[in-house]
């Protein structure tokens, strides 16, 4: 991934976020926020948000089972869904990896 942004959210847990996305003047079409943790040189998808079908979607991973089934989680545009799930990594990323690594 060669992400638009990153963001180390806690370093010691390796807890990092990854944005990529695209524009078509102002107007965000596509994107893709995704937290990782990064430990021992290996990274683990915990949650990834995107607009790959048209809709603000979200995918919970999990250490056993992998991706889970998408579900919609922001009735907005895509800029505004984008948005609002970078606040709600930088917001909620312990209880995040805390359902990750049940």
């Amino acid at each position: 991934m060669t992400p638009d942004w990153r963001q180390t959210l806690d370093p010691e847990l390796g807890a990092v976020l990854y944005v990529e996305f695209e524009k078509v003047r102002r107007r965000v079409v596509s994107y893709a926020v995704v937290l990782v943790l990064e430990r021992g040189g290996e990274r683990q998808t915990v949650r990834v948000y995107d607009a790959a079908h048209g809709r603000n979607e979200l995918h919970r991973y999990t250490r056993t089972g992998g991706k889970q089934r998408g579900e919609a989680f922001h009735a907005g545009t895509l800029g505004e869904g984008m948005r609002a799930a970078v606040a709600a990594c930088a917001g909620g990323y312990r209880e995040m990896i805390d359902g990750w690594d049940r």
